[in-house]
Protein backbone atom coordinates (compact mmCIF):
# COMPACT_ATOMS: atom_id res chain seq x y z
CA UNK A 1 0.00 0.00 0.00
CA UNK A 2 0.72 3.35 -0.89
CA UNK A 3 0.72 5.65 1.81
CA UNK A 4 -0.82 9.14 1.06
CA UNK A 5 -1.99 12.29 2.08
CA UNK A 6 -5.74 12.98 0.60
CA UNK A 7 -6.66 16.83 -0.56
CA UNK A 8 -10.30 17.67 -1.60
CA UNK A 9 -9.71 20.85 -3.46
CA UNK A 10 -13.73 22.82 -4.33
CA UNK A 11 -13.29 25.37 -7.06
CA UNK A 12 -16.88 27.13 -8.16
CA UNK A 13 -16.76 25.02 -10.98
CA UNK A 14 -14.31 22.08 -10.78
CA UNK A 15 -14.20 20.34 -7.65
CA UNK A 16 -11.53 17.80 -7.28
CA UNK A 17 -10.06 15.02 -5.08
CA UNK A 18 -6.31 14.06 -5.30
CA UNK A 19 -4.08 11.72 -3.29
CA UNK A 20 -0.18 12.87 -3.31
CA UNK A 21 2.42 10.32 -1.75
CA UNK A 22 4.86 11.38 0.48
CA UNK A 23 6.82 13.06 -1.70
CA UNK A 24 4.00 15.39 -3.43
CA UNK A 25 3.49 13.62 -6.69
CA UNK A 26 0.18 13.14 -7.33
CA UNK A 27 -1.39 9.63 -7.49
CA UNK A 28 -4.43 9.36 -7.52
CA UNK A 29 -6.91 12.06 -9.14
CA UNK A 30 -10.90 12.54 -9.08
CA UNK A 31 -13.16 15.89 -10.33
CA UNK A 32 -16.70 16.74 -11.19
CA UNK A 33 -19.29 19.13 -12.16
CA UNK A 34 -22.06 19.23 -9.66
CA UNK A 35 -25.39 20.81 -10.69
CA UNK A 36 -25.69 23.86 -8.51
CA UNK A 37 -29.25 25.20 -6.75
CA UNK A 38 -30.87 28.16 -5.83
CA UNK A 39 -31.06 30.05 -2.65
CA UNK A 40 -34.58 31.41 -1.45
CA UNK A 41 -34.74 34.42 -3.87
CA UNK A 42 -33.25 32.11 -6.71
CA UNK A 43 -30.24 33.47 -7.18
CA UNK A 44 -28.17 29.96 -8.21
CA UNK A 45 -25.12 28.74 -5.58
CA UNK A 46 -23.33 25.82 -4.21
CA UNK A 47 -25.69 22.87 -3.89
CA UNK A 48 -24.33 22.13 0.09
CA UNK A 49 -25.60 18.69 0.43
CA UNK A 50 -25.11 17.31 -3.37
CA UNK A 51 -21.26 18.98 -2.28
CA UNK A 52 -21.22 16.92 1.18
CA UNK A 53 -22.37 14.03 -0.88
CA UNK A 54 -20.07 13.88 -3.08
CA UNK A 55 -17.25 14.37 -0.78
CA UNK A 56 -18.26 11.67 1.65
CA UNK A 57 -18.89 9.06 -1.09
CA UNK A 58 -15.75 9.68 -2.83
CA UNK A 59 -13.71 9.88 0.99
CA UNK A 60 -15.58 6.87 1.58
CA UNK A 61 -14.87 5.09 -1.82
CA UNK A 62 -11.07 6.08 -1.54
CA UNK A 63 -10.61 4.17 2.34
CA UNK A 64 -11.94 0.92 0.85
CA UNK A 65 -9.64 0.78 -1.84
CA UNK A 66 -6.36 -1.39 -0.75
CA UNK A 67 -3.84 0.82 -2.84
CA UNK A 68 -3.50 3.37 -0.64
CA UNK A 69 -2.84 4.16 2.85
CA UNK A 70 -4.57 7.92 3.99
CA UNK A 71 -2.30 9.54 6.80
CA UNK A 72 -3.72 12.95 6.40
CA UNK A 73 -6.94 14.81 4.69
CA UNK A 74 -7.23 18.41 4.09
CA UNK A 75 -9.12 20.88 2.41
CA UNK A 76 -8.83 23.82 -0.42
CA UNK A 77 -11.59 25.74 -1.39
CA UNK A 78 -12.67 29.40 -2.56
CA UNK A 79 -13.54 32.10 0.14
CA UNK A 80 -16.22 34.84 0.85
CA UNK A 81 -18.15 31.65 1.70
CA UNK A 82 -19.73 30.92 5.04
CA UNK A 83 -22.18 27.63 6.19
CA UNK A 84 -24.10 28.81 8.99
CA UNK A 85 -24.82 25.86 11.67
CA UNK A 86 -27.54 25.55 14.18
CA UNK A 87 -27.06 24.04 17.60
CA UNK A 88 -27.42 21.06 16.07
CA UNK A 89 -23.99 21.37 13.83
CA UNK A 90 -26.83 21.31 10.84
CA UNK A 91 -26.61 24.04 7.95
CA UNK A 92 -29.33 26.72 8.58
CA UNK A 93 -29.35 28.26 4.85
CA UNK A 94 -28.17 27.96 1.24
CA UNK A 95 -24.21 28.73 0.43
CA UNK A 96 -25.14 32.38 -0.58
CA UNK A 97 -22.83 33.23 -3.19
CA UNK A 98 -20.68 35.59 -3.50
CA UNK A 99 -21.91 37.25 -6.78
CA UNK A 100 -25.21 37.75 -5.21
CA UNK A 101 -26.08 40.99 -4.89
CA UNK A 102 -25.92 42.91 -1.30
CA UNK A 103 -28.89 45.42 -0.97
CA UNK A 104 -27.60 48.95 -1.57
CA UNK A 105 -29.35 50.20 2.11
CA UNK A 106 -27.59 47.04 3.91
CA UNK A 107 -24.59 48.64 3.06
CA UNK A 108 -25.02 52.29 3.54
CA UNK A 109 -27.04 51.33 7.12
CA UNK A 110 -23.60 49.94 7.63
CA UNK A 111 -21.17 52.45 7.01
CA UNK A 112 -23.79 54.68 8.44
CA UNK A 113 -22.84 52.89 11.72
CA UNK A 114 -19.17 51.57 11.63
CA UNK A 115 -17.95 54.59 9.64
CA UNK A 116 -16.21 55.42 6.45
CA UNK A 117 -16.18 52.63 3.72
CA UNK A 118 -12.64 53.44 2.53
CA UNK A 119 -11.57 53.91 6.22
CA UNK A 120 -12.75 50.77 7.16
CA UNK A 121 -11.69 48.84 4.09
CA UNK A 122 -7.96 50.24 4.51
CA UNK A 123 -8.34 48.64 8.17
CA UNK A 124 -9.59 45.17 6.82
CA UNK A 125 -7.90 45.26 3.65
CA UNK A 126 -11.24 44.64 2.06
CA UNK A 127 -12.42 47.01 -0.80
CA UNK A 128 -16.25 47.14 -0.34
CA UNK A 129 -17.31 44.25 -2.86
CA UNK A 130 -20.12 43.44 -1.22
CA UNK A 131 -21.07 39.42 -0.82
CA UNK A 132 -17.32 39.31 -1.45
CA UNK A 133 -16.36 40.63 1.85
CA UNK A 134 -17.90 37.76 3.81
CA UNK A 135 -18.05 40.06 6.94
CA UNK A 136 -21.11 41.67 5.16
CA UNK A 137 -23.21 38.33 4.85
CA UNK A 138 -23.53 38.09 8.60
CA UNK A 139 -23.96 41.43 8.79
CA UNK A 140 -26.99 41.18 6.19
CA UNK A 141 -28.36 38.43 7.86
CA UNK A 142 -28.28 40.02 11.14
CA UNK A 143 -30.64 42.91 9.85
CA UNK A 144 -32.45 41.23 7.41
CA UNK A 145 -32.66 37.62 9.15
CA UNK A 146 -32.76 38.45 12.51
CA UNK A 147 -34.79 34.99 13.71
CA UNK A 148 -32.53 33.18 11.95
CA UNK A 149 -29.48 35.03 12.82
CA UNK A 150 -30.17 33.85 16.57
CA UNK A 151 -30.31 30.74 15.31
CA UNK A 152 -26.47 30.66 14.58
CA UNK A 153 -24.31 28.83 16.81
CA UNK A 154 -21.16 28.68 14.31
CA UNK A 155 -20.43 30.44 10.91
CA UNK A 156 -17.36 28.38 9.26
CA UNK A 157 -15.82 29.40 5.89
CA UNK A 158 -16.27 27.03 3.74
CA UNK A 159 -12.50 25.29 4.12
CA UNK A 160 -13.53 24.91 7.62
CA UNK A 161 -16.81 23.64 7.31
CA UNK A 162 -15.48 21.08 4.78
CA UNK A 163 -13.32 19.81 7.77
CA UNK A 164 -15.41 20.14 10.26
CA UNK A 165 -17.91 17.18 7.96
CA UNK A 166 -14.98 14.71 8.78
CA UNK A 167 -13.78 16.51 12.78
CA UNK A 168 -16.84 17.45 14.27
CA UNK A 169 -14.80 20.15 15.71
CA UNK A 170 -15.80 23.95 14.28
CA UNK A 171 -12.80 26.46 14.68
CA UNK A 172 -11.43 29.34 12.11
CA UNK A 173 -8.47 29.92 10.80
CA UNK A 174 -6.01 32.66 9.25
CA UNK A 175 -5.67 32.46 5.38
CA UNK A 176 -10.09 32.11 5.46
CA UNK A 177 -10.08 34.81 8.05
CA UNK A 178 -7.83 37.45 5.76
CA UNK A 179 -9.23 37.43 2.54
CA UNK A 180 -11.38 40.42 1.72
CA UNK A 181 -13.74 39.19 4.69
CA UNK A 182 -14.12 42.50 6.15
CA UNK A 183 -13.39 41.08 9.26
CA UNK A 184 -10.00 41.41 9.97
CA UNK A 185 -8.04 44.13 11.19
CA UNK A 186 -4.24 43.97 9.98
CA UNK A 187 -2.78 46.47 12.26
CA UNK A 188 -4.50 44.97 15.55
CA UNK A 189 -4.10 41.58 15.04
CA UNK A 190 -7.57 41.17 15.81
CA UNK A 191 -11.33 40.81 14.28
CA UNK A 192 -12.42 44.98 13.35
CA UNK A 193 -13.72 46.80 16.04
CA UNK A 194 -17.15 46.92 13.95
CA UNK A 195 -17.22 42.75 14.71
CA UNK A 196 -17.25 43.30 18.32
CA UNK A 197 -20.00 45.64 18.23
CA UNK A 198 -22.08 43.79 16.33
CA UNK A 199 -21.46 40.37 18.40
CA UNK A 200 -20.50 38.66 15.68
CA UNK A 201 -17.04 37.54 16.89
CA UNK A 202 -19.70 35.23 19.42
CA UNK A 203 -20.49 32.84 16.40
CA UNK A 204 -17.12 33.27 15.10
CA UNK A 205 -15.58 29.38 16.09
CA UNK A 206 -12.17 29.84 18.11
CA UNK A 207 -9.04 30.64 15.62
CA UNK A 208 -6.07 28.32 15.07
CA UNK A 209 -3.06 28.18 12.85
CA UNK A 210 -3.50 27.28 9.01
CA UNK A 211 -0.91 24.19 9.96
CA UNK A 212 -3.40 22.88 12.60
CA UNK A 213 -4.29 19.39 12.43
CA UNK A 214 -7.06 17.27 14.57
CA UNK A 215 -5.78 13.66 14.68
CA UNK A 216 -8.96 11.19 14.76
CA UNK A 217 -10.29 8.62 14.01
CA UNK A 218 -12.82 8.28 10.83
CA UNK A 219 -14.35 4.72 10.03
CA UNK A 220 -11.82 2.92 12.28
CA UNK A 221 -9.01 4.30 10.38
CA UNK A 222 -6.75 7.24 12.36
CA UNK A 223 -6.01 9.96 10.27
CA UNK A 224 -4.74 13.56 10.66
CA UNK A 225 -7.27 15.85 9.58
CA UNK A 226 -6.19 19.50 8.57
CA UNK A 227 -8.42 22.39 9.29
CA UNK A 228 -8.65 23.51 5.76
CA UNK A 229 -6.89 26.43 3.41
CA UNK A 230 -8.08 29.68 1.22
CA UNK A 231 -7.46 28.36 -2.33
CA UNK A 232 -4.66 31.76 -2.87
CA UNK A 233 -3.36 31.30 -0.03
CA UNK A 234 -3.02 27.70 -0.80
CA UNK A 235 -1.55 28.13 -4.65
CA UNK A 236 1.01 30.57 -2.91
CA UNK A 237 2.22 28.52 -0.60
CA UNK A 238 4.65 25.74 -2.46
CA UNK A 239 6.54 28.77 -4.03
CA UNK A 240 7.12 30.48 -0.69
CA UNK A 241 7.93 27.30 0.78
CA UNK A 242 10.58 26.53 -1.96
CA UNK A 243 11.43 30.41 -3.18
CA UNK A 244 13.55 32.67 -1.08
CA UNK A 245 13.73 35.42 -3.77
CA UNK A 246 11.17 38.17 -4.58
CA UNK A 247 8.55 37.12 -6.75
CA UNK A 248 5.24 37.91 -7.53
CA UNK A 249 2.68 34.72 -8.35
CA UNK A 250 -0.19 35.56 -11.00
CA UNK A 251 -2.83 33.44 -10.44
CA UNK A 252 -5.33 32.92 -12.87
CA UNK A 253 -9.11 31.64 -13.01
CA UNK A 254 -12.45 32.51 -12.21
CA UNK A 255 -10.39 35.54 -10.72
CA UNK A 256 -7.41 36.70 -11.84
CA UNK A 257 -5.02 37.68 -8.37
CA UNK A 258 -1.49 39.19 -8.36
CA UNK A 259 0.07 37.88 -4.99
CA UNK A 260 3.21 39.35 -4.47
CA UNK A 261 4.23 38.02 -0.65
CA UNK A 262 7.31 40.31 -0.47
CA UNK A 263 5.26 43.72 0.52
CA UNK A 264 3.72 44.26 3.68
CA UNK A 265 2.86 47.48 3.47
CA UNK A 266 0.02 48.68 5.12
CA UNK A 267 -2.89 49.36 2.91
CA UNK A 268 -4.17 53.06 1.86
CA UNK A 269 -7.70 54.27 1.33
CA UNK A 270 -6.01 54.96 -2.44
CA UNK A 271 -5.10 51.45 -2.38
CA UNK A 272 -8.42 50.40 -1.38
CA UNK A 273 -9.98 52.67 -4.11
CA UNK A 274 -8.38 50.68 -7.09
CA UNK A 275 -9.47 47.30 -5.52
CA UNK A 276 -5.75 46.17 -3.89
CA UNK A 277 -6.16 44.03 -1.22
CA UNK A 278 -4.57 41.88 1.41
CA UNK A 279 -4.65 37.67 2.17
CA UNK A 280 -2.70 36.59 5.45
CA UNK A 281 -0.05 33.94 4.93
CA UNK A 282 0.07 30.56 7.21
CA UNK A 283 2.20 32.84 8.78
CA UNK A 284 0.05 35.61 9.72
CA UNK A 285 2.25 37.96 7.49
CA UNK A 286 0.51 40.04 4.60
CA UNK A 287 0.08 39.12 1.00
CA UNK A 288 -0.08 42.57 -1.12
CA UNK A 289 -2.58 41.21 -4.05
CA UNK A 290 -4.38 43.02 -6.92
CA UNK A 291 -7.27 41.11 -8.47
CA UNK A 292 -9.60 41.27 -11.40
CA UNK A 293 -12.78 39.17 -12.48
CA UNK A 294 -10.83 38.24 -15.21
CA UNK A 295 -11.95 34.55 -15.76
CA UNK A 296 -15.47 35.32 -15.34
CA UNK A 297 -15.79 37.93 -17.62
CA UNK A 298 -13.73 36.24 -20.18
CA UNK A 299 -16.55 34.01 -19.90
CA UNK A 300 -19.42 36.07 -20.37
CA UNK A 301 -17.81 37.69 -23.41
CA UNK A 302 -16.58 34.26 -25.02
CA UNK A 303 -19.79 33.00 -25.28
CA UNK A 304 -21.40 36.06 -27.17
CA UNK A 305 -18.29 35.19 -29.71
CA UNK A 306 -19.17 31.93 -30.05
CA UNK A 307 -22.63 32.75 -30.33
CA UNK A 308 -22.27 35.79 -32.91
CA UNK A 309 -20.05 33.71 -35.28
CA UNK A 310 -21.65 30.64 -35.14
CA UNK A 311 -19.29 28.89 -33.24
CA UNK A 312 -19.36 25.60 -30.61
CA UNK A 313 -18.19 26.87 -27.07
CA UNK A 314 -14.58 25.60 -26.49
CA UNK A 315 -13.70 26.77 -30.09
CA UNK A 316 -11.65 29.63 -28.37
CA UNK A 317 -9.20 26.93 -26.51
CA UNK A 318 -7.78 26.21 -30.34
CA UNK A 319 -6.87 29.91 -31.35
CA UNK A 320 -2.81 30.78 -31.05
CA UNK A 321 -1.54 34.12 -31.16
CA UNK A 322 -1.38 35.53 -34.48
CA UNK A 323 1.18 38.57 -34.88
CA UNK A 324 -0.77 40.06 -38.13
CA UNK A 325 -3.80 40.04 -36.37
CA UNK A 326 -2.53 41.70 -33.07
CA UNK A 327 -0.38 44.35 -34.89
CA UNK A 328 -3.29 45.21 -36.94
CA UNK A 329 -5.36 46.07 -34.02
CA UNK A 330 -2.98 47.97 -31.91
CA UNK A 331 -2.31 50.68 -34.45
CA UNK A 332 -5.98 51.71 -34.37
CA UNK A 333 -6.36 51.21 -30.51
CA UNK A 334 -9.61 51.28 -29.11
CA UNK A 335 -12.19 49.46 -26.98
CA UNK A 336 -14.83 47.24 -28.39
CA UNK A 337 -16.21 45.09 -25.53
CA UNK A 338 -18.63 45.91 -22.99
CA UNK A 339 -17.53 43.95 -19.97
CA UNK A 340 -20.27 42.91 -18.09
CA UNK A 341 -18.76 41.47 -14.81
CA UNK A 342 -16.79 44.43 -14.37
CA UNK A 343 -17.36 48.13 -14.06
CA UNK A 344 -15.36 50.25 -15.42
CA UNK A 345 -15.87 54.08 -16.85
CA UNK A 346 -14.13 53.47 -19.94
CA UNK A 347 -16.46 51.09 -21.82
CA UNK A 348 -19.02 51.24 -24.34
CA UNK A 349 -22.65 50.75 -24.07
CA UNK A 350 -22.82 47.91 -25.91
CA UNK A 351 -20.11 44.76 -27.26
CA UNK A 352 -19.37 45.83 -31.21
CA UNK A 353 -18.16 43.04 -32.74
CA UNK A 354 -19.57 43.90 -36.74
CA UNK A 355 -16.18 45.48 -36.23
CA UNK A 356 -14.53 41.78 -37.30
CA UNK A 357 -14.40 39.97 -39.78
CA UNK A 358 -13.58 36.59 -37.63
CA UNK A 359 -13.67 34.59 -34.61
CA UNK A 360 -9.98 35.26 -33.97
CA UNK A 361 -9.57 38.71 -34.89
CA UNK A 362 -12.56 39.52 -31.80
CA UNK A 363 -11.00 36.94 -29.91
CA UNK A 364 -7.31 38.51 -30.47
CA UNK A 365 -9.07 42.10 -29.64
CA UNK A 366 -11.05 40.18 -26.30
CA UNK A 367 -7.84 39.25 -24.48
CA UNK A 368 -6.42 42.81 -25.42
CA UNK A 369 -8.84 44.66 -23.25
CA UNK A 370 -8.09 41.66 -20.55
CA UNK A 371 -4.60 42.89 -20.81
CA UNK A 372 -4.92 46.19 -20.12
CA UNK A 373 -6.84 45.33 -16.96
CA UNK A 374 -3.82 42.56 -16.27
CA UNK A 375 -1.19 44.85 -16.28
CA UNK A 376 -2.68 47.15 -14.01
CA UNK A 377 -3.37 44.81 -11.46
CA UNK A 378 -0.07 43.13 -11.57
CA UNK A 379 2.05 46.71 -11.58
CA UNK A 380 -0.56 47.25 -8.49
CA UNK A 381 0.39 44.50 -6.73
CA UNK A 382 4.52 44.88 -7.49
CA UNK A 383 4.56 48.23 -6.18
CA UNK A 384 7.48 49.72 -4.94
CA UNK A 385 8.94 45.77 -4.56
CA UNK A 386 12.15 44.71 -6.32
CA UNK A 387 10.46 41.79 -7.74
CA UNK A 388 12.13 40.36 -11.59
CA UNK A 389 10.49 37.24 -11.25
CA UNK A 390 6.56 36.37 -12.36
CA UNK A 391 5.45 33.03 -11.88
CA UNK A 392 1.87 32.43 -13.70
CA UNK A 393 -0.08 29.52 -13.00
CA UNK A 394 -4.34 28.39 -13.17
CA UNK A 395 -6.60 27.77 -16.15
CA UNK A 396 -4.84 30.52 -18.23
CA UNK A 397 -1.24 29.08 -18.77
CA UNK A 398 -3.40 27.42 -21.29
CA UNK A 399 -4.26 30.47 -23.38
CA UNK A 400 -1.69 30.99 -26.29
CA UNK A 401 -2.82 34.32 -26.84
CA UNK A 402 -2.85 35.32 -23.00
CA UNK A 403 0.41 33.74 -22.28
CA UNK A 404 2.14 36.05 -25.60
CA UNK A 405 0.76 38.63 -24.51
CA UNK A 406 2.35 38.85 -20.74
CA UNK A 407 5.77 37.39 -22.61
CA UNK A 408 5.47 40.81 -24.89
CA UNK A 409 4.14 43.24 -22.06
CA UNK A 410 6.70 41.79 -19.02
CA UNK A 411 9.56 41.49 -21.03
CA UNK A 412 11.88 43.16 -18.30
CA UNK A 413 10.81 40.48 -16.17
CA UNK A 414 11.59 36.64 -15.81
CA UNK A 415 8.16 35.19 -16.68
CA UNK A 416 7.72 31.71 -15.70
CA UNK A 417 4.23 29.46 -16.66
CA UNK A 418 4.29 26.37 -14.01
CA UNK A 419 1.94 24.01 -15.48
CA UNK A 420 0.65 22.45 -12.03
CA UNK A 421 -3.09 21.62 -12.21
CA UNK A 422 -2.41 21.05 -8.30
CA UNK A 423 -1.43 24.55 -7.03
CA UNK A 424 -3.75 24.72 -4.36
CA UNK A 425 -4.50 20.93 -3.51
CA UNK A 426 -0.61 21.11 -3.51
CA UNK A 427 -0.33 23.79 -0.52
CA UNK A 428 -2.89 22.32 0.97
CA UNK A 429 -1.22 18.32 1.21
CA UNK A 430 1.80 20.58 2.25
CA UNK A 431 1.07 22.85 5.30
CA UNK A 432 0.00 19.87 7.39
CA UNK A 433 2.70 17.71 6.04
CA UNK A 434 5.84 17.63 8.14
CA UNK A 435 8.16 17.16 4.91
CA UNK A 436 10.17 20.12 3.84
CA UNK A 437 10.89 20.84 0.17
CA UNK A 438 14.06 22.10 -1.27
CA UNK A 439 14.50 25.56 -3.88
CA UNK A 440 14.49 22.81 -6.84
CA UNK A 441 10.75 21.69 -6.00
CA UNK A 442 9.17 24.11 -8.51
CA UNK A 443 11.55 22.81 -11.32
CA UNK A 444 11.01 19.51 -10.59
CA UNK A 445 7.23 19.02 -9.59
CA UNK A 446 5.25 22.10 -11.92
CA UNK A 447 6.86 22.23 -15.51
CA UNK A 448 8.14 25.13 -15.65
CA UNK A 449 8.59 26.79 -18.91
CA UNK A 450 9.91 30.45 -19.61
CA UNK A 451 8.53 32.54 -21.77
CA UNK A 452 10.21 34.16 -24.19
CA UNK A 453 9.64 37.81 -25.30
CA UNK A 454 7.30 38.54 -28.82
CA UNK A 455 9.97 39.44 -31.72
CA UNK A 456 8.07 41.00 -34.20
CA UNK A 457 9.02 40.83 -38.02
Amino acid sequence: MTRVNAVFDIGKTNKKFFLFDDEYNEVYRDYVNLPLTVDEDGFETENLETLRTWIKETFDAILEDERFDIKTLNFSSYGASLVHLDYKGKPLTPLYNYTKDLPQEIIEDFYKEHGDALTIGAETASPPSGMLNSGMQLYWLKKTKPGLFSQIKYSLHLPQYLSYLFTGIPVSEYTSIGCHTNLWNYDEEDYHKWVHDENIDKILPPIVPTSASINTTYKDKKIKIGVGIHDSSSALLPYILSKKKPFLLLSTGTWSIALNPFNSESLSKEDIAENCLNYLRIDGKRVKASRFFMGNEYRLQVEKLCEYYKKEYGYHREVKFDQDIYLGLIEKPAVYFKFEGISLQRLPQKTELQQFDTFEEAYHQLMIELMELQIDTINKAIGNSKIKKIFIDGGFTDNDVFMKLMSHHFSNFKVLSTHSPLGSALGAAMVISDKQITSQFLKENYRMKKLVPLLFN
